[in-house]
């Protein structure tokens, strides 16, 4: 499992988010690696509703993608979740870890367990997505529901 510094961590109820990434309300991150890199993975939220995640649909690497295409999906023993992206670009590479074990994505959702590395196209669209606190709001809605 990846390590993370406490100060980077927010814990709301038994989800935990990480400072560094911006939110898709559909549950995606988003980390900036370098330039206009980025890698894409589902939120603790998304892993636990989920549950035991069983496989990983092999996205096609070198696709351009739109934001709000979908990239993935996700399949767990209760559901099928779908991996929407966040942002316009090229698809660079799969983890293709989550091949042989998809469970990564439930035991290191933001770390050993990331589904894609994307190429944006313009990099500002990464300034529409939410921070922490307003992801927090859109699970906050949810479990009202």
């Amino acid at each position: 499992m990846t390590a993370i510094k406490m100060s980077e961590r927010i814990q709301y109820k038994n989800y935990i988010l990480l400072k560094d990434r911006r939110y898709q309300d559909t549950h995606e991150w988003i980390k900036i690696i370098e330039g206009n890199k980025v890698r894409v993975g589902i939120t603790d939220y998304a892993q636990k509703k989920l549950k035991s995640i069983v496989y990983v649909d092999t996205p096609e690497v070198g696709k351009d993608i739109e934001k709000g295409e979908l990239i993935t999906t996700v399949e767990s023993v209760k559901a099928v979740g779908e991996v929407i992206s966040p942002v316009n670009g090229k698809i660079l590479s799969f983890n293709e870890k989550l091949e042989d074990d998809p469970s990564l994505i439930n035991n290191d959702p933001y770390g050993e367990g990331w589904i894609v590395e994307v190429e944006v196209t313009n990099p500002s669209e990464l300034d529409n997505l939410l921070d922490v606190e307003g992801y927090i709001e859109v699970i906050k809605k949810e479990e009202e529901e």
